[in-house]
């Protein structure tokens, strides 16, 4: 009952935040094919098979599928309101692209209901796991394994600790240490890359790079200059004999 409960508000939380942006507050990431060479590879290959976890309304997915026109892509959310609007852009394709809504902290329904098992060459978590509490972040990773190829990859980018959206937060935002809520209801935990390496260590994959980045980003409106720190990693599955 605790964890159905749970998962109504994590679904409700999700569906709010769409209802209020829609597709308007994340920026489209461009930025995906020149800062992991995995993409890359794929595309040129000419073949292949790319999961979006935590997909929202499709800014990574679609900017992918314009640098990447010959891979297939699959994309899941908790919200149902954000699958919505991925599937009605105008680029929405059965052939190329499927979207549908799953809770990946739970092993069911399983991915495998729409994902055959070991089958995707590449998985992306682009600022998904820091929106997970952190006692499922295990459980997340062994779900999205069942549908990753043994020396398939995943790549990701989230928050690293004392990134300034970290630094501001007030007084009662903090839920336990590293992880906090923000006003819109929706959660954000800042990751070090011992933490992210051992997360996948631990459920068999091999650390490929596993580094912080570090930007200024500039609010010209407000006329601020803000230090911002990502973690940026990548994993591959190792076969099950070595994992």
């Amino acid at each position: 009952l605790f964890r159905s409960k749970q998962w109504y508000q994590r679904r409700v939380r999700g569906d709010l935040f769409y209802k209020r942006n829609s597709d308007h507050f994340f920026k489209d990431r461009h930025w995906l094919t020149r800062e992991f060479d995995a993409i890359r590879d794929l595309q040129e290959a000419g073949r292949g098979t790319v999961f979006e976890v935590g997909c929202g309304v499709g800014n990574t997915i679609y900017p992918l599928r314009e640098e990447c026109p010959d891979l297939f892509f699959y994309g899941c959310d908790l919200s149902p309101r954000a699958v919505e609007i991925v599937k009605t852009h105008p680029d929405y394709t059965p052939d190329k692209i499927t979207c549908f809504q799953s809770d990946i902290t739970c092993p069911e329904p399983p991915l495998t209901d729409h994902i055959s098992p070991s089958s995707v060459d590449l998985i992306t978590l682009i600022y998904c796991l820091s929106a997970i509490c952190p006692e499922k972040m295990p459980a997340t990773i062994k779900n999205i394994k069942q549908v990753l190829k043994p020396g398939g990859n995943v790549i990701l980018r989230d928050y690293g600790l004392y990134d300034h959206a970290m630094l501001r937060f007030k007084s009662g935002h903090k839920i336990q240490d590293q992880f906090y809520k923000r006003q819109d209801g929706t959660r954000a935990y800042y990751f070090t890359t011992e933490e992210m390496a051992a997360l996948f260590e631990d459920e068999g994959f091999e650390v490929i790079f596993n580094y912080y980045v570090q930007k200024e980003t500039s609010n010209k409106k407000e006329g601020i200059s803000v230090p911002r720190i990502f973690v940026q990693s990548q994993f591959k599955r190792l076969p099950d004999d070595l994992g």
